[in-house]
């Protein structure tokens, strides 16, 4: 029978643990949710086909000796149309049994038993892998006569420094870590008194009066209604 843990955060990781030990699938279920995954178990490789069917990974733990299609046979039909993240789990502790693991597309393979937080480890690792690498964000952006230092906080026109509060030095970081992407508006609130969407909007509006040659019509800080606003930068 298969369970699902409670989902830590709506864009965390979701994992499916395929083992026909419900004892493991179980306590990894526990485990692995406690360390900020969404876990989804199946019993066996029927049950992991209609999970994959309707639902959406980013790695699969397939348990390698399962009654029936084997933890092998299953990586091996998933990579014939998928490239989902695989870490192959066994008893066996056999060089043979980890080079054919490999040889199907797995990622990695830890054998039992093993310590749950090194199979933890090794599925953060898996991720982290998979992931685009990002470019690193720019010294400085420019837009219109102006040129904002990130890591200095200043912001200039010319030789001229253009004088920021604290908040709009804060805003300026958050816009121009994603120039030219929405931000939503909670996402330039702070954490400070008064940090609601409304007080983004008045202070927004004052940092406009410094950048904008028009605050009333904006082309450097634009808003993006019912969302946020965006930054956009010169070439």
């Amino acid at each position: 029978m298969s369970a699902q843990a409670a989902s830590p955060s709506d864009d965390a990781p979701h994992l499916l643990v395929v083992d026909d030990d419900r004892r493991i699938r179980d306590l990894l279920s526990r485990y692995l949710a406690r360390e900020g995954f969404r876990v989804t178990t199946a019993g066996n490789a029927a049950e992991a086909r209609a999970k994959l069917d309707g639902l959406s990974f980013d790695l699969l733990v397939l348990d390698v000796m399962m009654p029936g299609e084997s933890g092998f046979d299953l990586a091996k039909a998933i990579r014939v149309s998928s490239a989902v993240p695989i870490l192959m789990l066994t008893a066996r502790d056999e060089s043979q049994d980890r080079i054919m693991g490999l040889e199907l597309g797995a990622d990695d393979y830890v054998a039992k038993p093993f310590e749950a937080r090194e199979l933890s480890l090794r599925i953060t690792n898996i991720l982290k892998r998979q992931r685009p690498a990002r470019a690193p964000q720019a010294e400085s952006f420019k837009f219109g006569e102006f040129i904002f230092h990130v890591a200095r906080g200043e912001l200039r026109r010319g030789d001229e420094i253009v004088h920021l509060t604290d908040r709009e030095r804060d805003m300026l970081r958050v816009l121009s870590a994603s120039p030219g992407e929405t931000v939503p508006r909670l996402a330039l609130a702070g954490n400070g008194a008064g940090s609601n969407e409304r007080a983004v909007d008045v202070q927004v509006n004052r940092l406009r009066r410094k950048i904008e040659h028009d605050p009333a019509h904006p082309l450097i800080v634009q808003t993006v209604r019912g969302i946020g606003y965006r930054l956009v930068v010169s070439p």
